[in-house]
């Protein structure tokens, strides 16, 4: 059986506000790796075009598609990294009430990473994730 447990330790700042846990313990259980996904859809059209948001929320589905592929859910994250291409710090502003959406009080680490340019010059983010499930 798994254990996950998110930390918040005392002397570091309140990661909350940006959606993530400074540190997530993962006991047991099986380790599944998620490719970085991106916002398609299954017939491989893009989904939102321009827009941040609509595509933030269509990578996170497919994450979410590709852990219940293998009996996993948004909770048994236990690590995310974002590729946000051509990154500005209002970004924040948009990202993060949609990860705290996904997410809710299960919270991963992350790293948020500003990259110039994605697979396809149309994406905007890239989301991977690590999770441990039973």
């Amino acid at each position: 059986m798994a254990t996950i447990e998110r930390h918040f330790p005392a002397g570091l700042f309140d990661s909350r506000y940006g959606s993530y846990a400074h540190v997530v313990t993962a006991r047991g259980g099986r380790h599944v790796f998620v490719a970085g996904q991106v916002a398609l859809d299954a017939a491989r059209n893009l989904v939102g075009g321009g827009d941040l948001a609509a595509q933030t929320r269509q990578a996170l589905a497919n994450v979410a598609t590709a852990l219940a592929a293998v009996g996993a859910a948004p909770k048994d994250i236990v690590k995310v990294t974002i590729f946000v291409a051509r990154y500005r710090y209002e970004y924040r502003d948009v990202l993060f009430p949609i990860f705290n959406e996904f997410f809710g009080e299960a919270l991963p680490a992350n790293s948020l990473i500003g990259v110039e340019t994605l697979a396809r010059p149309e994406f905007l983010i890239e989301i991977e994730a690590i999770a441990v499930t039973d």
